[in-house]
């Protein structure tokens, strides 16, 4: 790993907040590709899945499910129940950023792209007892887009639209079947 990118990793932990984002921004954009430094960060961006800083939380899960596609290793198999847990974090903006790039994962190859679906399954059952339900839902709906677009798997669009069923609600399902109609 060299120079700039111990620093930015070094920044996420700052509590300068344009210091903290800007590292952010240049992760997430070096990480939309392949990178060889992926394990040289992945324990300590587990390990900042829990960190107290909310932000820290969100900028480790993001990152995590952009390196899955550099995760030759399948280290993702191990840990993403721990990716998953942030979904449901305290702080929803935190829990909602996570989530929105958890699809990302899929992009590792399909045994990752089902982890996914099934976690993203479970998610969209389990919810179904928290405060913002549908928001949470929807998301987990345009995550399922998201994938499908990314690797045309008819699977992928299935189940989605197997989730979208469950839902009770007719606005909300309403809301939900429109993802799809891009």
């Amino acid at each position: 790993m060299d120079k700039k990118i111990r620093t930015l990793l070094d920044n996420i932990y700052s509590e300068d907040g344009q210091l903290q984002n800007k590292a952010y921004m240049g992760l997430m954009s070096i990480t939309e590709k392949p990178v060889d430094w992926a394990y040289e960060a992945w324990d300590e961006l587990i390990a900042g899945l829990t960190h107290k800083d909310n932000h820290v939380r969100a900028i480790a899960g993001q990152l995590l499910a952009n390196l899955a596609k550099s995760d030759s290793e399948g280290r993702i198999f191990k840990d993403f129940d721990k990716l998953l847990n942030v979904t449901k974090d305290e702080r929803f903006v935190t829990a909602r950023h996570v989530l929105q790039n958890i699809w990302k994962v899929g992009l590792a190859g399909k045994n990752a792209q089902q982890l996914v679906v099934k976690g993203l399954e479970k998610r969209f059952e389990e919810c179904i007892k928290e405060r913002n339900t549908t928001l949470i839902r929807y998301d987990i709906i345009v995550d399922f887009r998201n994938l499908y677009d990314a690797v045309k798997d008819e699977a992928v669009k299935e189940k989605a639209l197997e989730l979208i069923e469950i839902e009770k609600d007719l606005k909300y399902k309403k809301k939900y079947t429109t993802v799809w109609r891009k």
